[in-house]
């Protein structure tokens, strides 16, 4: 994202981190985690157009993908008067999530200023909450 005007950055360190694609880890974030909670937030509360209910080859929790690699993913997605960005990075021992967001119309100044209060208490327990879905043992068949 070009010019964004606010950014932030989670970090969760795990020695296991590095086990899961930052995809795995992105789409336990968003899709198990967030759930429909983060779709109320990110439909209504900020009007992101996202793709469908749910996940896709080209989406995470209707997020479009707009670049991935071994390491990272990055999600996009706009609203009528913003534009988000979410960067899930995997390290060696560490899982790393960043925020970005452009305002498009000056509404989103005032918006985002009271949502990333509740984005900031959350982002670390989304992190972790999505660590211990993927610890779970997979149900055989």
């Amino acid at each position: 994202m070009t010019d964004p005007d606010y950014i932030d950055l989670f970090t969760l360190t795990t020695q296991d981190a590095s086990h899961r694609s930052p995809e795995q880890w992105a789409r336990a974030a968003f899709d198990d985690v967030a759930g429909l909670r983060g779709q109320l937030t990110w439909r209504v509360l900020l009007g992101l157009r996202l793709k469908g209910r749910g996940s896709s080859a080209d989406h995470v929790a209707g997020w479009q993908i707009i670049d991935r690699g071994d390491r990272t993913i990055v999600l996009k997605a706009h609203s009528w008067m913003l534009t988000g960005g979410l960067a899930v990075r995997v390290d060696d021992g560490q899982v790393s999530l960043a925020t970005f967001v452009r305002y498009d119309r000056p509404i989103a100044t005032r918006v985002w200023s009271l949502l990333s209060a509740v984005h900031r208490r959350a982002v670390p327990g989304l992190l972790r909450d999505a660590y211990r879905i993927q610890r779970r043992p997979t149900p055989r068949r």
